[in-house]
């Protein structure tokens, strides 16, 4: 079942996304070359601790995991598409990032997804987390009311399909409200004036996840978590929580230039 948000409910989510917001800038400046990814981990724990806020990350365990998730960001590094566990692998000239953070705030969620690479960066890289932002803010585009998710869903995977980037299959955005991943279901690719009506007061999270080969085949590390590229290739992961509202999306997870 799908919740529709009152204006003072989604100004609550403004507040949680503003703390993902945070998290994710404070360990974007501190990503650098020798820098572990505990220790971006421990540094948005950090954030979130002055804030008030939990992780719904931390704990977290669906039905496919065979673990709770032990972090409060998940760091997936180079051919790691998403959910890579912090470990104490240390970051590498030209390694290509995806940082996904979630917050807590007063019983209201936000949930929000960055890649960039650290040191010098490949061409090609920039042109992967380049497609992934435009991919992003297509779908944005697309949440207004009178379209449907399947319009999202279009607007995102136009922009990889175009640009020659594969797409996971089976992974993408979600509803975001009391919970973390609530309905509806968000995909990356699909048909425009299909799916369920947006209506005012729908909450998503818009996730585009793009493999640099052009291929969407994946598999699961043995962590049970992690997953990783089926060729080894490059992957990048952005997102938003964005409210559709009768004024136009509104992104609860907005942050500064890095």
């Amino acid at each position: 079942m799908v919740e529709l948000k009152t204006n003072t409910s989604i100004d609550a989510m403004h507040a949680a996304g503003q703390v993902v917001g945070r998290a994710l800038t404070a360990v974007r400046r501190a990503a650098d070359v020798g820098v572990s990814l505990l220790e971006l981990d421990e540094l948005a724990r950090e954030v979130l601790r002055e804030a008030g806020a939990s992780s719904p990350f931390l704990g977290y365990r669906p039905s496919f995991a065979p673990t709770p998730f032990p972090a409060v960001i998940c760091a997936s590094v180079n051919d790691a598409i998403v959910h890579g566990i912090p470990t104490r692998y240390r970051l590498r000239d030209g390694d290509l990032v995806s940082i996904d953070c979630g917050a807590v705030l007063d019983g209201w969620a936000g949930d929000s997804a960055i890649s960039f690479t650290v040191g010098r960066p490949r061409p090609a890289d920039v042109r992967l987390v380049e497609t992934a932002e435009r991919a992003l803010a297509a779908g944005i585009e697309a949440a207004v009311v009178g379209n449907r998710i399947g319009d999202i869903a279009h607007a995102v995977g136009r922009v990889c399909r175009t640009a020659g980037y594969g797409i996971p299959d089976g992974f993408g955005g979600h509803g975001v409200g009391r919970h973390m991943h609530e309905d509806p279901e968000v995909p990356n690719e699909g048909r425009p004036g299909r799916g369920l009506p947006l209506r005012p007061g729908m909450v998503l999270a818009i996730e585009p996840m793009l493999i640099a080969s052009g291929k969407d085949a994946y598999y699961a590390a043995g962590d049970g978590w992690t997953l990783r590229t089926a060729d080894g290739s490059r992957a990048a992961h952005v997102e938003h929580t964005v409210a559709v509202t009768d004024s136009g999306p509104r992104i609860l997870t907005a942050r500064e230039a890095p």
